[in-house]
Parts: C-alpha cells; structure tokens; sequence
C-alpha cells in the first residue's frame, strides 16, 4: 500500500463556464478514494501558452494527501478529464478540463505518460503563483528550490490576474 503523500495538482479549463469546470474538478477530486483535500488556490486568469489562438485559461492548484499510487492518481484524474468533456484532439488546444499532476510528494518520475514533478512546472507562472499561494515552501525534488523561490527567480512575465478566492468547502458543493 502508497504510504499517505501531499501532491499538488494544476487545473485548468478554457472551454464554456471556466470557473464551473475547475470547481467541478476541485470537487471530484476530493471525492478520489484515499484522497483528502487540503487547499485549493485562489481561480487565476491567465492567457493562453503554446497555442495562442483560443481563449484565456482559469487556473487553480489544489493539494491533496493521498494514499493512491501516481500511477492510480494519474487514472482518476484522466477519469475526471473525461467526465468533464474532454477530448485530446490538439495538442495544447482548447479543453474544458486539463488535469496536471504537478508534484507527487518528493518522488521524480519519468515514465512515457507520467513525468513527475510537471516537465514544464518551473517554467510556468499560471502554475507558479497559485502553487506558492497555497504551499510557498513546497521544494521542486529536482532543482531544490521552494515554489517562492522559482516563482521570484522568474523571468518569464506572463500575465495571471488573480480573481478571487476558491469558493469554500468543495465537498459541500461550494
């Protein structure tokens, strides 16, 4: 049995009631078995990366200390993906939901579908902020730097706006 981790977990919506679908995501996952949420970032408005054609992201980060394997959490949070309507059809295209196991504990993983912590986690202001929000002294097991620490070292200057608090209590239905 996985001994109890904290893992953070980005998400992300640009399709249809952004805010709705992260809130939605937030809820299932802390419905995942083994799983109890322990903080959600504040919702943060952020412009598209990769693909710029397509509208703007809401973004948030929630930790959660679970006893599911990285490998079972990737399973559950690709079940919620697709629940919520995603569809794979463009790489970094639009999507109602996206789902990133950003950091699992302290572990380094690099497997073909799961790279942990995220490839792109320290690159990524839209990750950065809400991650140093919630968990400031969380330390990249590669680059053992906090999340402040990135965050300030950052020359990156994508625009995230911050827009309000995570909505209480996801597990009572907000």
């Amino acid at each position: 049995m996985t001994e109890p981790t904290t893992v953070a977990i980005g998400i992300g919506s640009n399709m249809g009631d952004r805010q709705a679908y992260c809130e939605e995501a937030v809820r299932l996952i802390s419905n995942f078995s083994k799983t109890s949420l322990l903080a959600v970032s504040s919702l943060y408005e952020t412009a598209p990366l990769e693909m710029i054609d397509q509208d703007g992201f809401i973004n948030c980060v929630a930790a959660v200390r679970t006893a599911l394997s990285p490998r079972e959490l990737l399973r559950a949070c690709q079940e919620v993906e697709q629940s919520l309507g995603r569809k794979r059809s463009v790489r970094f295209g639009p999507r109602t939901i996206d789902l990133d196991i950003l950091f699992y504990g302290d572990q380094i993983i690099h497997e073909t579908d799961l790279t942990i912590p995220h490839s792109r986690a320290h690159e990524r202001r839209f990750v950065l902020e809400p991650l140093a929000e919630i968990a400031p002294m969380l330390e990249h097991p590669v680059l053992r730097k906090t999340a402040l620490q990135i965050l300030q070292g950052m020359r990156n200057h994508q625009e995230v706006r911050r827009l309000a608090p995570f909505p209480v209590n996801p597990k009572a239905g907000g």
